[in-house]
Parts: structure tokens; sequence; C-alpha cells
């Protein structure tokens, strides 16, 4: 039973090279909020986070991952049966076979462990091939693994091991107690135990409270020999070591049991009388005084060594990322969102280009009903490269900057995308520049922090990057800020990295061609502008000259302070 890798993140893992999205950009786009109302458990976000946060520029993975998903929303009944695994699969996981050293010893608590392990493979395998049979899907992802779970299932290993699990299960499962000698000192120490009988019943705590009263009890009779008749006999076992040791330990935690107080740390849980091992050393007793279930369970389980547990494991995770996004969205369109399946574009720019329309920030939802969001539109492409983005403030510039990072790292985890339609070139990474915290720029100040911070992104950024800018270089004064950005912007220009930069500085719109723009670089910057009429916000961007000038006149006649306003109020 030869086993292939499956996956349906990554068609080929190995050759993909992945970049860490900064821990800023995952904040800055508010993704760190975002995953927590995805999620189902706490421990569902880092998962969550891992995949989204690994980034690839190949279009191969991005089309791969769109497909993927677009089958699971498509067919609910499809993750909804596989969702019913994870109850299932949660120790085989977690703490099964798939974490377990090599060479560690096998006792009878890892072999029993294993054949659940097993049996749990059998019913992943079976789930799949069931859920997945009969329906038309789009993905290589999905149909890959269809393929691959079909050809494991037909094949005459499985039904071998199908078999052998389940009649290991049903003779395991008959072992209810263990009778045990243990044979003492004239001290009461115990020097060796052997197993008596395996039993089909469980001893019951009246019973055995009972027969130990009645043997120990002065005056009663003590059986001068350990004799038995009919089958019973005593197997020695070789006692591990430090048995002694164990006993005592199995004592103390009788007295734990009566005393929740007793050798407890401030986090409640038994530290120094190792007490801890106790499992563990029963299981080293009980794996050689049941040595003959140990010997088969090892054959049996032997022979399947090179079933791939982990490959079919992986999938769990892997699953649970597309499932909590498809339910998170699913219930957005429900409610009226509007999202779309993101196209990579075929003639790609090599430029990280985008057509974008109708997109909206992922924020606004749960802010304002859906029909009162402000749809957007804008592209990158060979001649617009950088962005300067001048509006009012509150006009909508953070939300339409954090919403075209939101639109990439969506779409390049195969997501749908909230926009109309959105058609793009990978990026190998996203990255942002917004006001750093006041306790980040105690050592430099504001300034210098923000150029520090700049500089690192600039030297990490590629051709192949998107740069989100938002008010960067605006904590000095005006006309410093200005000459470092106009300085910035021409080193950008001149790498090629996507850029949107929004900003207060109304003049480096103005003066884009005079100070910036180089007619021998590729591509220009460009203003674009948070439109606003008769002095509110539209929460519209548009390409157009800012309008910083016309606005604060708008302003000022709203509120009379004008020239002619103040004259006339004052006369």
């Amino acid at each position: 039973m030869k086993q292939s890798k499956l996956s349906i993140l990554f068609p080929n893992q190995d050759q993909v090279v992945y970049q860490q999205l900064p821990a800023e950009t995952w904040h800055d786009l508010g993704f760190d909020a975002l995953v927590e109302k995805v999620a189902k458990q706490p421990q569902e976000i880092p998962l969550l986070e891992r995949v989204m946060t690994s980034m690839t520029a190949d279009p191969a993975v991005a089309r791969f991952r769109a497909d993927v998903f677009e089958d699971l929303h498509r067919y609910p009944d499809i993750r909804n049966r596989l969702m019913e695994l994870l109850d299932h699969v949660k120790m085989f996981y977690d703490y099964g076979v798939v974490n377990r050293h090599a060479g560690d010893e096998a006792g009878i608590w890892d072999l029993m462990h294993r054949l659940e392990e097993y049996h749990d493979y059998i019913l992943t395998v079976e789930a799949i091939r069931a859920c997945l049979s009969g329906k038309e899907l789009v993905s290589e992802g999905l149909i890959r693994l269809r393929e691959t779970i079909s050809e494991i299932y037909d094949s005459n290993g499985f039904a071998a091991l199908r078999k052998d699990v389940e009649e290991m299960r049903t003779t395991a499962s008959a072992v209810r107690s263990v009778t045990v000698g243990i044979n003492v000192n004239d001290r009461f120490e115990a020097v060796n135990m052997g197993l008596v009988a395996v039993n089909g019943k469980p001893f019951t705590k009246s019973g055995l409270l009972k027969h130990f009263i009645t043997a120990v009890t002065p005056g009663d009779e003590i059986v001068p020999e350990a004799e038995w008749s009919g089958t019973l006999s005593f197997s020695p076992a070789v006692p591990p070591a430090g048995i002694a040791a164990g006993m005592e330990s199995l004592s103390k935690t009788s007295m734990i049991m009566r005393n929740p107080l007793i050798g407890l740390s401030l986090a409640g849980i038994p530290r120094e009388d190792g007490s801890a091992e106790v499992p563990r050393q029963f299981d080293a007793a009980a794996s050689q005084l049941l040595s003959r279930l140990v010997r088969r369970l090892k054959e049996t389980l032997g022979r399947y060594l090179n079933i791939s547990v982990r490959d079919i494991s992986d999938l769990i995770p892997e699953l649970l990322f597309y499932v909590r996004w498809a339910e998170y969205l699913e219930a957005l369109e429900a409610a009226g969102w509007r999202f779309c399946k993101p196209q990579v574009r075929e003639a790609s720019s090599g430029s990280a280009g985008m057509e974008a329309a109708g997109f909206y920030n992922l924020k606004l939802i749960g802010s304002i009903p859906p029909d009162q969001a402000v749809p957007n539109d804008l592209s990158f492409d060979t001649e617009k490269r950088i962005y300067i983005l001048t509006g009012a403030n509150r006009g909508g510039k953070t939300t339409v900057t954090q919403a075209v990072g939101q639109l990439f790292l969506l779409a390049q985890c195969g997501l749908s995308v909230p926009a109309v339609s959105f058609a793009y070139d990978p990026v190998d990474l996203v990255l942002t520049h917004f006001p750093a915290d006041e306790d980040q720029t105690m050592d430099l100040g504001r300034l210098g922090e923000e150029c520090r911070r700049f500089r690192e992104l600039y030297l990490r950024s590629t051709d192949k990057s998107l740069l989100l800018l938002n008010e960067t270089f605006s904590t000095t004064s005006f006309e410093e800020g200005y000459y470092i950005a106009v300085d910035a912007i021409r080193a950008i220009l001149q790498s090629g990295t996507r850029t949107i930069y929004n900003t207060h500085m109304h003049k480096l719109a103005y003066e884009l061609d005079s100070a910036v723009n180089d007619p021998s670089l590729p591509g220009k910057a460009v203003s674009l502008v948070a439109e606003t009429h008769d002095g509110h916000s539209s929460f519209r961007v548009r390409i157009a000259p800012p309008e910083g000038k016309s606005f604060a006149r708008g302003i000022a006649e709203q509120y009379g302070v004008t020239y002619e306003n103040l004259i006339g109020a004052h006369g």
C-alpha cells in the first residue's frame, strides 16, 4: 500500500518557495481580528494564521487553492461530512502515531492507541471516498484526492488492514480487568508480581474491598500458600526498574486522590511526587503481563508500518482551513455581502498587476449594512504602478488601502474575495507601513522609526510585491516630510513595486510629473483622490488631481470661515 503525499493546499509543496508575511501586515490589514470570527475554537486561530501568512507568488498554487475552495463552497455536504471526522481523529492527529518519536518503546498503551489510530485511518479513508463519490468536481486537489483514496480503498492491503484491525479491536475490547498476584517479603514489601488471569468483566469496588478486608482482618485465617485450582496460574513479570519506587508512587497517588492539595503546583498539577509516571509504570508492567496480547498486536500492526498515517492526518487541518472560511463567507453572503472567485491572470505582467471592480473592506462588515458599503474600482498595470491617494480625514483612504491588501491575501489563499470581480497577478509579499505605536518610537523618535521601518520594507520588496503606505513621513514638518517622500517614491518607482501611498501631502500628488515621474522608467506614479461632494466624503476613489484646495474651500464656506463670511459676520 504505497501512498503518495496528499494535500489540498499545495499542488507541489517541495517545488514552491514561501515567504512569511510580516506580523505588522497581518495586524494592519485587520486579519488578527478577522480570524477570531472565522475560527470556531481558539486553537484553530494559529492554524488559520499559519496557512494565510505563508505566501508565494506561484500562480499555480493560487489557482489550485481557488478551485478547491470553489468545490467545497459548492458542496456543503462534502465539508459537513468530513468535518464530522474531527471528533473521531483528534487523538489520532494530536497524540498518536503522527507525533511519536522514532524508537519509542511500544507498550500496551501505545499499541492500543496505534490500533485506534489505524481504525480512525480506516474511517477517514471510507468517509472521504463516500463523500467525494459522484460529485462533479473542478479542482485538481479534490480530484487527485478522490483518485488516491479510491486506490487505497480498492487495494488488497487496505482490506487486510480493515480485517485485522477489527479482529484485534474485538479481542482487545474483551479485556475488562486483569488479576495480578504480588509477592511480598516479611516487611510486606513488593518483590515481584505476575499475571493470574485476564478477565472479561471488571472488578467492582465493593467486591475488591470486601475480599481485601476478609483477607487481612485479625482473627481470620491467612491462606498459608498461594495455590489455585483449575486453570488459574501465576505468570511472573520481570519487574521494571524501580518497582518499589513505583509502588511508593502509587501509594502517594492514593493520598493525592484523598486530598487534592497534596503535591499540587499553582496550576493544580501533581509535580514533585512522580505520580504522573504511574500510568507509564503500569503500562510497562501490563505490557509484560499481557505479553501474548502485546506480541499479537505488534505482529499485526507491524505489517502496516509502510502506511503513511500522517499523510491522511495532515488533510484534517487543511480541510479545517477551507471549511471554516467557507462557513464564514457563506453566512456573509446570506446576509447580503457580495463575494467572487478571484481569477489569476493568464498573461501575467510579472509585477502584481490587478483589475478590481466593486471591492470593499472586510472591516466594514458588522459596522454597516451591506447596501451601505461603497464599492470601488482600481487597477495596477504597466503604466499605473504607484497611487498617491489624497482626500479628507475620515474619507476612506485607509479603508481602501487596507482593502487592496485584503484582496491579494484572500485570493492567494484561494478564498472568495469581497468584490464583483478580481483578476490579479499573485504577489510574493504584502508589506505595510502604517503609523507606529507610541511605545515603538521612544528611542528613535517617530520620524526616525518611520524611516527605519520604511527602509527595511523597501529592501525586502521586489517588483512582485505590494507595498501599502499609510501617512508615512507625516510625523515631521510638511516640508521635511515632502522631500523624504519624494525620494522614497522615486526609489519605489525604480524598483517596480506596486504601491498605494495615502497621505495628506497634497503637494506631493500635484507635483508628481515634475518631482517624481521619470520618462525613462516604465510606469509612473498617479494621483488618486477620495472624492467629496458638497463637502461630504463619498468614500469613492478615482484617478484625478487632489481636491485639497477646493475641499478646504468647501469646508470653510460650510462653517462660515471664509474672509467674506468672517468680515460680514463681524460687521
